[in-house]
């Protein structure tokens, strides 16, 4: 069965120790959605230089934050790994021209695990990791994207996991159990907008195009992931934003469903 595209925003790390709304709509979504063969995860928080496929047989789960409870760090996710879909992505992309490496040893951060917790909370699907490249623009994730697209013929869910806003400076002022302001609220409507309209020529261009664009993403990387999976989509068109939602009244939760049956 031909599988769907995935973006979710992964929100905080102790996402799965205050579930909330949110980890009730990623539980939700798990079940809904077709079983997949294997997942692809595209996360925020792995960057390299140029596409990396982690081919670790049994990822560790990372734990790359700090100043959190402790009983956070005592989670483990141990789904398996996914040597033969790392090998499969490294193929798709060779032949769309894009010069790739593999890792065979990098685990799962939290931009992958946390919401994969609380989608698959059994860790019973293997799980491979591809990295972003920051210095590359949107167009180039895209482009990465598209290269994926017969990964899901196989059955393999393509999932983006980083944030539709992201600036954790203005968190850190932001009065906790506030309203967004309307700096976040514009851009996040503003997003589905465009998405709805099919305009990835907008997207694409969203730091001079998107209202209060810089003030949501000071870097690029936690909105880049959002740009494989527009890429790994048939058409954005039916394209079902899910949990618009906000937690601490900065980071919006949303996620993004593509191409669902």
């Amino acid at each position: 069965m031909k599988m769907p595209v995935l973006f979710v925003s992964h929100g905080a790390p102790t996402l799965p120790l205050e579930p909330g709304d949110t980890g009730a709509a990623w539980r939700k979504l798990g079940e809904q959605m077709p079983r997949p063969s294997a997942i692809l995860m595209i996360s925020a928080h792995w960057e390299s230089r140029i596409p990396t496929v982690s081919r670790a047989v049994q990822p560790e789960t990372i734990h790359d934050f700090s100043g959190f409870p402790a009983e956070l760090y005592k989670l483990q996710y141990p789904a398996p790994g996914a040597p033969e879909l790392a090998q499969t992505v490294a193929l798709v992309l060779q032949q769309a021209g894009i010069l790739m490496q593999l890792d065979d040893t990098h685990g799962l951060d939290h931009g992958a695990w946390v919401p994969l917790s609380l989608m698959y909370p059994k860790a019973d699907i293997p799980v491979a990791q591809l990295s972003l490249q920051p210095d590359r623009d949107p167009a180039w994730h895209t482009a990465l994207g598209r290269a994926l697209r017969p990964l899901r013929e196989q059955g393999v869910l393509i999932v983006g996991s980083g944030s539709i806003s992201h600036n954790l400076h203005a968190l850190f002022r932001h009065p906790r159990g506030a309203p967004a302001p309307d700096w976040v609220t514009e851009f996040c409507d503003w997003i589905a907008e465009k998405i709805a309209a099919g305009d990835l020529d907008a997207l694409g261009n969203y730091r001079s195009r998107a209202p209060h664009a810089v003030q949501n993403h000071p870097t690029d990387e936690h909105l880049l992931p959002l740009f494989v999976a527009l890429g790994a989509a048939d058409r954005l068109s039916g394209a079902q934003r899910l949990n618009n939602v906000m937690t601490y009244g900065i980071l919006a939760m949303d996620a993004w469903l593509f191409d669902a049956m």
